[in-house]
């Protein structure tokens, strides 16, 4: 049944001339049939470099705004209407202007994991991987950061200028804990341990790297570790050891698991060719806005 899906996905793939991105959290099966898996901004800048006329995003909403904001002469579709990132719907564009009025002046740094509106609210963007680079770019003592408390306070401790956080956070992170880390160091010892930064801190003092999911990809590989500890999303495994045959890996908790990034599959994904839904529009003025905020990120970074 799955190898009848992957052949008719196939098929409208090259009927619709598309290209299909999954992000290191989906579900392996989703993976398996991408053209490009990584990070979410890794993908929209690879997406937008191929000559596609429609994009299948395979991830959640801000991912697939992303790539409609560096795509706009394409279609872009994400298979699940309802996959959402809970973490980006924790501010809106009214809240973030609510924030800038109280601290007039300040630089507003967001993460790329925010609505489109809220990209076109800031001064500039991040990734988990530039975000050190971008925020010593700022030519601030201040900066506001949004929309992760974890994120912020992670940055507080690595730069010298005042951080204003926003008070959200990803849920699935957050179910990360000091003590699952500990638990998986007594039984493996040996094990490197990978910390994303969306990771509280007290989990990130853990970590003998702190480090985005593609930084998580490219350490493992050149590292003489054979076994690694990995606190983030647990879809990122598949990846992990589908990239490194040799070397295990293990969840720092099973209780790190994203509903939404598992709602997409390979029977969404070839509804989603074959009806053409569910097409990402954005409103012109917003989405100029939001990649004028991407494009300073890319420039320095």
């Amino acid at each position: 049944m799955a190898n009848d899906i992957v052949r008719e996905i196939e098929v409208l793939k090259e009927k619709r001339k598309a290209v299909i991105l999954a992000h290191n959290y989906q579900p392996g099966e989703v993976q398996d049939i991408a053209d490009f898996y990584g990070d979410s901004l890794e993908l929209s800048r690879k997406a937008a470099d191929t000559d596609a006329d429609v994009i299948v995003f395979c991830g959640v909403d801000f991912m697939a705004e992303t790539a409609k904001i560096m795509s706009p002469q394409k279609t872009v579709l994400i298979p699940e209407k309802e996959a959402e990132c809970p973490m980006a719907a924790m501010i809106t564009a009214e809240q973030l202007r609510k924030l800038k009025a109280e601290h007039p002046g300040v630089p507003v740094l967001s993460y790329v994991n925010t609505s489109a509106e809220v990209k076109a609210e800031s001064d500039i963007c991040c990734t988990s991987a530039n975000l050190l680079k971008i925020a010593n770019s700022i030519d601030s003592d201040e900066i506001i950061v949004t929309p992760d408390k974890h994120l912020a306070n992670y940055l507080q401790t690595r730069v010298k200028k005042r951080i204003i956080p926003w008070n959200g956070y990803c849920p699935t992170h957050a179910k990360i804990l000091p003590q699952h880390v500990m638990e998986q160091k007594k039984r493996h010892p040996e094990a490197k341990v990978l910390v994303h930064p969306e990771c509280r801190l007290d989990v990130i003092e853990l970590a003998d790297e702190v480090t985005s999911t593609s930084g998580m990809v490219r350490y493992a590989k050149i590292s003489e570790a054979k076994e690694f500890i990995v606190a983030t999303e647990v879809g990122m495994l598949y990846r992990l050891k589908k990239d490194n045959p040799g070397k295990e890996f293990y969840p720092a908790t099973e209780l790190a698991l994203c509903p939404n990034m598992k709602k997409i599959n390979l029977h969404s994904v070839l509804i989603s060719l074959r009806d053409m839904k569910h097409k990402v529009v954005l409103p012109e003025d917003i989405r100029k806005k939001a990649r004028k905020a991407i494009e300073r990120m890319l420039e320095i970074s």
